[in-house]
């Protein structure tokens, strides 16, 4: 598995909007054949300011480069960064431990 974590500060835009592109996102991951369940993918905010987190984990380098290689992908890579304004933070991680 790679996982990945974005992180950015909101910064443009309403919330309301973003948070519906976010939806799409994810239900483009679910419908493309190709992909489905090989990308897990979580969006969370900070309660109190304006970070977001994403936390996605593909099964592997392929299934990597097959999402980038979607147009859904390019366009929600896009709006991230205006939501951003510029400023988005994409960290490798490296699990050392989870639940079952």
């Amino acid at each position: 598995m790679k996982h990945f974590m974005i992180k950015y500060e909101f910064a443009n835009g309403p919330t309301t909007e973003w948070h519906l592109e976010i939806d799409r996102f994810i239900a483009a991951l679910n419908n493309d054949p190709e992909l489905k369940g090989k990308i897990s993918y979580r969006c969370m905010k900070n309660r109190d300011h304006a970070d977001y987190y994403h936390l996605a984990a593909a099964v592997d380098e392929q299934a990597v480069k097959t999402l980038q290689s979607r147009d859904f992908f390019k366009h929600y890579t896009e709006k991230t960064r205006q939501v951003a304004g510029g400023e988005v933070v994409v960290t490798p991680l490296q699990l050392i431990a989870e639940t079952r």
